[in-house]
């Protein structure tokens, strides 16, 4: 029986107070690691726990630490990504109002293990109470001694800042959030040079995810071996779930990395609505490409989804029905990136806008032959022609849906109408 690890505090009473945190263990990991490691014993423990970022792309996050030059006149920076601009996704959103000192936690530990004084957490500023949480956890922490100056009477001093984002998906791009960090339009950034050499103030930066950073202080406490032992040795650790759409009961769940997704969507979450049958799932928020009802076997982790033709992403996992028309759920998906693109680079501007007008046409009934061909037509020129995956993931969407419903999509344009209408 798998045991919660990031969601074991939620249920506690007042759980995001530190009084809460601290009864059940709450910042032990912090006072061992300045009591125990060097800074680059701590990075190495981690490498060895085999970490991978939980923001959507998977980069091993000890590798990523890893990256920081040793020596410079620059200020290092730690930035924490809790946009969470991804349709489906919620589990950063739990963590910071439900158990904020746990990200805390994470971020002093990591901070420490890079050489930074300085962490800004970027924050939706939709998600109200989780600012309000953090901000009351971070002042708690102050003066509790494990935020500050001499944290817990070692030489080691770190302070964090909130950033209230203005609800641009495209902020959840790491380069585009360090852009309006700096006060300026959030557009993606050419790389190389990369964050962990040029980052925030051209100076360098780590930028991890909240569920991330939220692991930290469990390797620390448990060790790699712990942590590696739980899922898929090459993706490990414990993982948040966020469940919805069309199915019984929607939620975030806590399990082993690796878990079937026809065991996550049908055991854990109770599977179709009364009187319906899954028909697809969306396994990693809508820029991940559609799973078919038959293919719901494959392990929720990064490599067996890649290999499936998806990706884990943020682990946003909406859940489609046979009621639903997928030309319909695939307008929707590319209009919200059409809307969300920065329109910095032509093929995601120009290709999604043309996209958008096609799917509108032929979800209206008023599709011509050659529309499909032309859709393909548009993907290809969008895909890897981007500055960052906003137009990948908005081409690879449209493609799984062509390529697993395409039956649907020709309905539409010979019918001249929607069939579950």
């Amino acid at each position: 029986m798998f045991e919660p690890v990031l969601l074991k505090n939620v249920g506690m009473s007042d759980s995001h107070l530190l009084s809460s945190y601290e009864t059940g263990g709450g910042y032990q990991a912090l006072a061992k690691v300045l009591r125990e490691y060097a800074p680059d014993e701590v990075v190495d423990l981690v490498k060895r726990s085999n970490l991978r970022g939980r923001g959507g792309a998977g980069f091993p996050t000890g590798m990523k630490w890893s990256f920081v030059p040793k020596r410079g006149d620059k200020p290092k920076y730690l930035c924490c990504n809790a946009d969470e601009g991804e349709p489906g996704t919620f589990k950063d959103r739990i963590i910071m109002e439900r158990d904020p000192h746990q990200l805390i936690d994470g971020l002093a530990i990591s901070a420490y293990a890079i050489g930074a004084e300085t962490a800004y957490v970027y924050i939706r500023g939709e998600y109200v109470t989780a600012i309000r949480h953090l901000e009351q956890a971070i002042a708690e922490a102050h003066e509790k001694g494990y935020l500050g100056t001499s944290i817990l009477g070692s030489d080691f001093n770190f302070t964090i800042h909130i950033h209230c984002g203005a609800g641009a998906y495209i902020c959840g791009e790491e380069t585009a959030m360090l852009e309006s960090l700096e006060g300026k339009r959030a557009q993606p950034r050419l790389k190389p040079p990369f964050p962990a050499v040029a980052g925030l103030y051209a100076s360098p930066t780590v930028i991890n995810n909240v569920e991330t950073l939220a692991c930290v202080p469990h390797i620390v406490m448990r060790g790699p071996d712990w942590f590696r032992g739980i899922g898929p040795d090459k993706s490990p650790g414990p993982k948040l779930y966020c469940v919805s759409g069309q199915v019984r009961k929607p939620g975030l769940y806590e399990l082993p990395m690796g878990i079937p997704l026809r065991e996550l969507v049908e055991t854990h979450a109770g599977g179709a609505l009364p009187g319906r049958r899954i028909k697809a799932v969306i396994p990693g928020g809508v820029s991940a490409p559609v799973i078919p009802e038959h293919g719901l076997g494959v392990g929720m982790d990064f490599d067996s989804l890649a290999a499936a033709g998806s990706m884990l992403g943020s682990a946003g996992v909406v859940v489609i029905d046979d009621s639903t028309c997928m030309v319909k759920v695939a307008t929707r998906i590319i209009e919200f990136f059409h809307h969300e693109s920065c329109g910095k680079c032509t093929p995601c501007r120009e290709g999604l806008n043309w996209v958008v007008k096609v799917l509108r046409r032929i979800e209206a009934g008023d599709g011509a032959p050659g529309d499909l061909e032309q859709l393909e037509m548009l993907c290809r020129g969008i895909f890897g022609n981007t500055f960052c995956a906003l137009g990948d993931g908005a081409a690879m969407g449209l493609r799984a849906a062509l390529a697993h419903f395409r039956e649907e999509f020709v309905a539409h344009i010979e019918e001249r109408r929607c069939p579950f209408h």
